[in-house]
């Protein structure tokens, strides 16, 4: 049996731009077009409204002008206006050859918002598609405030839809524009409408003020809707569009009787670029394209993953260009890290393994992951720690450093069995804390190493709240020099650590 082909329409460029504080420049809206058509072989874009201004004016030259060239011109879409042909105009200029007509899809927006009857309106909208056609532009119309209008006024709709029928129009957009619908509302309006009008394209654009665009989407393809409106990342006016990355899977996975054009393998290259160029951040937890979605985080998944793949389902990150990870943290087991150890072809025999599991939990109840970047030195320092005895202990420390005053340490140091507790100032945190030491040892009649240079790392690839490596370089009396390692997500912490392994290991 053939499948149903269903349209996608993206408005990232023109909807999608009504997200709070979003504006593309010309040149970045060029580029997110020539991505949607070329990279994910969307079907339709709406790149801009009418009249807008004249920056809106140059970006949508440009993008025409490329358009004509490549064959895409007709994939090139317009929100206009019923101005008398103000939009029409303007559009001629630009090289726009199909305009998505706004008007009015509810009594309650017709009578309050135009003060006018269905006839003015109906007849002002005749002129317009016939101007439109004169001048060799393609009409669609969109029906503003149409979920509303099936809600409160369903007479008024069938009146429009009648009148339309009657027109040169390629397609009709019906948006959900406030938001309203749920599943069952829109496949009950749809549906009558489809029944109704068997032969004329509907696209459905709907809004996701209560978290259901995509339920409500699935909903309208199965009442037989011809073309679906969405937008990269969700983006929109209020809580946004139907997103386009979770609409395209859902559709492949659960909607068999249907085909669309997407390539799925760019869905995730085009997100980031649109986050970029927005600065519209995605949420960790976004299905499909946020940072958390093919992450497991318990150790029990990576084992079952391990086991047949036991926590995989349909939505495997390959189709999307993207890879499965492994967190480290707190909840980390063995077969976490031994995943993040294959990665970076490393093996740990199994005492290893245990011991480096144990640094991974305690390091993950002081930040939120430890990244496989981290790994490398994570295990550096847990077998690097285990090759002496600790005789001498840092039981405790307190470090002082408030704006006015000179940074300040008391350090509680196990010395042979024995606590002895000192305090200093010092230009720094690590500072004070050496100036304390010090005291502690010329109180023993002691000597310690000459610290000789002071190094911090993070991890390539690492954030800001990355563990950080301190190296520190040390000569003893005899005028050898060797050298200390700490980690730690403090930076001063893990300097401190560095510091207790010389006071073991002072060659």
């Amino acid at each position: 049996m053939e499948k149903r082909k269903i349209e996608i329409m993206d408005t990232t460029l023109r909807d999608g731009e009504q997200t709070s504080g979003v504006s593309f420049s010309a040149a970045e809206k060029l580029t997110i077009a020539q991505l949607l058509l070329e990279e994910l072989n969307i079907d339709r874009i709406e790149i801009a409204s009418a009249r807008v201004s004249e920056g809106e004016f140059q970006a949508v030259k440009g993008i025409t002008t490329w358009a004509t060239e490549k064959g895409y011109i007709n994939r090139i879409e317009v929100l206009s206006f019923v101005d008398g042909g103000v939009s029409i105009e303007w559009m001629k200029k630009a090289g726009a050859k199909v305009q998505n007509l706004l008007t009015k899809g509810s009594m309650n927006h017709l009578t309050h918002q135009l003060k006018k009857t269905p006839e003015q309106h109906f007849s002002e909208i005749a002129q317009i598609i016939a101007l439109a056609k004169e001048n060799d532009i393609e009409t669609n119309v969109y029906l503003e405030d149409w979920s509303n209008g099936m809600r409160n006024s369903p007479d008024y709709v069938f009146q429009f839809l009648d009148f339309l029928s009657t027109q040169p129009v390629k397609r009709i957009l019906l948006p959900d524009t406030l938001g309203v619908l749920i599943p069952s509302l829109t496949f009950e309006f749809l549906s009558k409408i489809r029944v109704k009008y068997p032969q004329i394209h509907f696209d459905f654009h709907a809004h996701n003020d209560y978290d259901l665009s995509v339920a409500n989407v699935m909903e309208a393809v199965k009442a037989g809707i011809n073309g679906l409106h969405v937008t990269v990342n969700g983006m929109g006016e209020r809580a946004g569009n139907a997103p386009l990355e979770s609409t395209v899977a859902v559709i492949n996975d659960y909607l068999p009787e249907v085909s669309i054009n997407i390539k799925e393998t760019s869905l995730y290259t085009v997100s980031k670029l649109v986050e970029t160029f927005t600065g519209y951040r995605i949420p960790a937890n976004k299905p499909i394209v946020g940072d958390n979605v093919f992450t497991q985080t318990a150790g029990i998944h990576a084992d079952g993953d391990n086991k047949n793949n036991l926590y995989f389902n349909d939505l495997l990150p390959e189709r999307f260009g993207r890879k499965r990870k492994y967190a480290l943290g707190k909840t980390s087991g063995k077969a976490n890290i031994e995943k993040n150890l294959q990665e970076l072809g490393l093996k740990l025999n199994n005492e290893d393994l245990k011991l480096v599991t144990q640094r991974i939990i305690e390091l993950g109840d002081k930040k939120e992951t430890v990244t496989k970047e981290d790994l490398p030195y994570i295990i550096s320092d847990v077998l690097n720690s285990h090759t002496y005895q600790d005789k001498i202990t840092i039981e405790s420390y307190i470090l002082v450093h408030s704006k006015g005053t000179r940074p300040s340490t008391t350090l509680s140091l196990n010395l042979d069995g024995e606590i002895i507790e000192e305090h200093a100032q010092g230009d720094g945190q690590f500072d004070a804390f050496m100036n304390a030491l010090t005291k502690i040892y010329k109180s023993k009649k002691m000597t310690l190493p000459k610290l000789i240079d002071y190094a911090v790392r993070i991890p390539p690839g690492s954030s800001s709240d990355a563990l950080c490596e301190t190296i520190i370089t040390w000569i003893n009396d005899n005028g050898k020099e060797f050298k200390t390692r700490g980690l730690d997500s403090d930076q001063t912490v893990a300097a401190i650590i560095a510091t207790q392994k010389m006071l073991n290991v002072v060659p």
